[in-house]
Protein backbone atom coordinates (compact mmCIF):
# COMPACT_ATOMS: atom_id res chain seq x y z
CA UNK A 1 0.00 0.00 0.00
CA UNK A 2 2.94 2.66 1.01
CA UNK A 3 4.29 2.20 -2.77
CA UNK A 4 0.71 3.50 -4.27
CA UNK A 5 0.73 6.62 -1.85
CA UNK A 6 1.84 9.83 -3.56
CA UNK A 7 4.73 11.78 -2.52
CA UNK A 8 3.31 14.18 -0.16
CA UNK A 9 4.79 17.11 2.05
CA UNK A 10 4.84 17.39 5.65
CA UNK A 11 2.23 20.57 4.92
CA UNK A 12 -0.12 17.91 2.93
CA UNK A 13 0.06 15.29 5.90
CA UNK A 14 -0.63 17.48 8.47
CA UNK A 15 -3.19 19.44 6.46
CA UNK A 16 -4.88 15.85 6.17
CA UNK A 17 -4.26 15.03 10.39
CA UNK A 18 -5.88 17.81 10.95
CA UNK A 19 -8.91 17.58 8.61
CA UNK A 20 -9.52 14.06 10.10
CA UNK A 21 -9.82 15.49 13.96
CA UNK A 22 -5.93 15.52 15.08
CA UNK A 23 -4.80 18.49 16.90
CA UNK A 24 -0.90 19.32 17.91
CA UNK A 25 -0.48 18.74 21.39
CA UNK A 26 3.31 19.82 21.64
CA UNK A 27 6.72 20.52 19.09
CA UNK A 28 9.64 21.13 20.12
CA UNK A 29 12.15 21.56 17.66
CA UNK A 30 11.67 19.47 14.54
CA UNK A 31 9.25 16.67 16.53
CA UNK A 32 5.72 17.55 16.61
CA UNK A 33 3.03 15.41 17.94
CA UNK A 34 -0.37 15.46 17.15
CA UNK A 35 -3.45 13.63 19.01
CA UNK A 36 -7.34 12.95 18.11
CA UNK A 37 -9.73 13.20 20.49
CA UNK A 38 -10.24 9.09 20.98
CA UNK A 39 -6.31 9.03 21.69
CA UNK A 40 -4.68 8.08 19.05
CA UNK A 41 -1.21 9.74 18.63
CA UNK A 42 1.16 10.50 15.61
CA UNK A 43 4.44 11.93 15.71
CA UNK A 44 5.68 13.98 12.81
CA UNK A 45 9.31 14.92 12.74
CA UNK A 46 9.95 17.40 9.88
CA UNK A 47 12.58 20.21 9.58
CA UNK A 48 10.70 22.42 6.85
CA UNK A 49 7.02 21.90 5.86
CA UNK A 50 8.01 20.68 2.32
CA UNK A 51 10.21 17.94 3.86
CA UNK A 52 8.94 14.63 1.82
CA UNK A 53 8.77 11.82 3.98
CA UNK A 54 10.26 8.48 3.30
CA UNK A 55 8.47 4.69 3.20
CA UNK A 56 9.55 3.96 6.75
CA UNK A 57 8.41 7.48 8.36
CA UNK A 58 5.31 6.80 6.49
CA UNK A 59 4.81 3.60 7.60
CA UNK A 60 5.10 4.92 11.35
CA UNK A 61 2.52 8.10 10.05
CA UNK A 62 -0.09 5.21 8.79
CA UNK A 63 0.69 3.04 12.16
CA UNK A 64 -0.15 5.97 14.79
CA UNK A 65 -3.12 7.42 12.52
CA UNK A 66 -4.81 3.94 11.92
CA UNK A 67 -5.61 5.57 8.41
CA UNK A 68 -6.88 1.99 6.18
CA UNK A 69 -7.19 2.07 2.28
CA UNK A 70 -10.77 4.43 2.92
CA UNK A 71 -9.48 7.15 4.37
CA UNK A 72 -6.21 7.16 2.51
CA UNK A 73 -8.28 7.68 -0.75
CA UNK A 74 -10.62 9.98 0.95
CA UNK A 75 -7.89 12.66 1.74
CA UNK A 76 -6.41 12.31 -1.98
CA UNK A 77 -3.01 10.15 -0.26
CA UNK A 78 -3.50 7.40 -3.02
Amino acid sequence: MIARLKNATARDWITRLERDGFALRRGKGSHHVYEHPDGRRVLVVYHNLNDRFGPKTIKQLLSGTGWEEEELSRFGLI
